[in-house]
């Protein structure tokens, strides 16, 4: 059966056959010394016993094959060189190659434990074609230290299955039936219970399985056999599911020679930001993620994030908050050997209203403010930027909160502040906590204090406003919460105090205590 797709989709699929020895290699020549020669095997233990789960391709050719006991392994090669499977540390390193393979292509996906598929679709001609780009990639790993096999095909299945078990290429669009027919079953990705189930009823391969009638097949062995079988012959696309969200937009530059200067890749990003500008711009949209990549000539990639309080697309100020994000880092991007490619991507985007400027061309009050506060989330980290939130909620401690400033509309409550000429009814800032006052010479049983020991200082009471009276929130059903009344106070030093009784004389306590919430600037 010819493929029922038209081939509008193209996938790369890339396989690390040895990928936990070629960890190993590459993390013995970075230690330096001398190089091990020795044959490579990988051990994992298996009902008790030690058996190769990984051999490097010196040890296979010695016919060293996963599933050999150890002993049996130094039995027909004594001179071995041995290390433990450590999947954690192979998973770590597929990631970090996925983040790498994303130099091609936004799109890409993990096949584990040892494989990446790549949606090429509309980047193959950045390259010179499919061919071209996938000659690329694997030159490149190969240069790394990895023993990529890789296929090209319009659906993810069918490019894995052939990078797995043929020699791989690149497969027009349509051939993906003709080209998987040949393949062991073991190229669906079944388990080894229902391949040996299908071997005993004589099918071993692919086209063993597509030129059967398909109803009793399901009815026998699973309809997921059906699944994989029309995925992997073609008929039907399973897109992949990108390792990371895609942007909104993105845009990026290659480089015939890396760069590493700062002021290179400063404008470079600039550059960039103006190219996603015109874009945003045309959609009446502004940004508020934006991320960084930076892919070195060696491999490593590092990412770089700024989060705007507002939409913006400024190509001057992004650029400025890259520098402040750049400055501020406790790890420095080093440029190694140099950068050949960077790309900026929009992670989100939003309506854009347009801004009024004053007559006299200056920006409005507010967007210089969410201008500065920009710079201060790119130096500091946007979760440490914070801002007052008014909350619905008499008792002063609840009347607001200090939410992150990136964090979008906490509170649809409003500030009540004094009139004209007033002077404020509350302190800017209060305590974590109330303070208890220590001792207290006042009024009774209503009346201000008239002098008071707080942190082992006596204050002489001046002048003093109130009382305001606040209730406990009894909806609340707190045990304990008793009335407060809160006096503005002044010492005979000038000083300003925000105290409040607690409790009502007899009505609530016999012996109402004093504490000191706030102070006044």
């Amino acid at each position: 059966m010819s493929s029922l797709l038209s081939g509008s989709r193209r996938y790369l699929a890339v396989w690390f056959p040895l990928l936990p020895c070629d960890r190993v290699h590459r993390l013995r020549r970075r230690a330096g010394g001398t190089p091990d020669e020795r044959p490579l095997v990988v051990l994992a233990r298996v009902r008790g016993a030690q058996r190769i789960a990984h051999a490097d391709r010196r040890a296979l050719e010695l016919g060293l094959r996963p599933g050999l006991t150890l002993a049996d392994a130094r039995a027909r090669v004594p001179d071995l060189s041995i290390e433990d499977e450590n999947p954690a540390a192979d998973h770590a390193l597929i990631e970090r190659l996925a983040g790498w393979c994303e130099r091609y292509t936004p799109m890409v996906g993990l096949s584990t434990p040892d494989g990446l598929n790549l949606d090429i679709t509309g980047c193959a001609h950045l390259f010179g074609g499919e061919a071209a780009l996938r000659n690329d990639l694997r030159v490149r790993l190969a240069q790394a230290g990895f023993s990529p096999r890789t296929a090209l095909a319009s659906t993810p299945d069918a490019a894995a299955a052939l990078a797995r078990y043929s020699p791989g290429g690149v497969v027009p669009s349509g051939g993906e039936a003709a080209a998987v027919r040949p393949l062991p079953l073991a190229a669906l990705g079944l388990d080894a219970e229902r391949i040996t189930a299908l071997a005993r009823a004589g099918l071993k391969t692919i086209a063993d399985l597509a030129d059967r009638p398909r109803a009793p097949l399901a009815a026998r062995f699973g309809a997921d056999l059906l699944d994989r079988l029309v995925r992997t012959l073609g008929e039907v696309d399973s897109p992949i599911s990108p390792r990371t969200p895609l942007p909104e937009l993105a845009a990026e530059r290659r480089f015939a020679e890396p760069i590493g200067r700062a002021e290179d890749v400063l404008g470079t990003l600039q550059q960039l930001a103006g190219d996603l500008a015109s874009v945003l711009e045309a959609r009446g949209e502004g940004g508020r993620i934006f991320e960084g990549a930076f892919f070195r000539a060696d491999g490593a990639v590092r990412r770089i994030r700024v989060q705007t309080g507002q939409a913006m697309r400024g190509p001057d100020a992004l650029a400025r908050l890259f520098d402040e994000r750049l400055d501020a880092l406790a790890d420095p991007i080093d440029p190694g050997f140099g950068f050949d490619m960077i790309r900026l991507s929009v992670l989100a985007a939003e309506v854009k209203a347009q801004s009024q400027t004053r007559l006299d061309g200056e920006e409005q009050t507010d967007e210089r403010i969410a201008e500065a506060v920009d710079r201060l989330g790119a130096r500091f980290n946007p979760a440490k930027v914070l801002r007052f939130v008014a909350h619905e909620s008499h008792v002063p401690e609840r009347a607001a909160h200090t939410p992150p400033y990136f964090s979008g509309p906490a509170s649809e409550a409003s500030w009540t502040g004094p009139q004209p000429d007033d002077p404020p009814l509350r302190p800017l800032r209060l305590f974590a906590s109330p303070e208890p006052v220590e001792e207290t010479l006042s009024e009774v049983p209503d009346g201000p204090p008239r002098r008071f020991r707080w942190r082992r200082v006596m204050h002489e009471v001046a002048h003093a406003e109130g009382p305001e009276r606040i209730a406990p929130e009894w909806w609340k059903d707190e045990e304990g919460a008793a009335t407060r009344d809160y006096f503005r106070v002044e010492d005979r030093e000038g000083r300003r105090f925000w105290l409040y009784r607690e409790g009502l004389y007899t009505a609530e306590t016999g012996h109402p205590r004093w504490f000191v919430h706030g102070l006044f600037a």
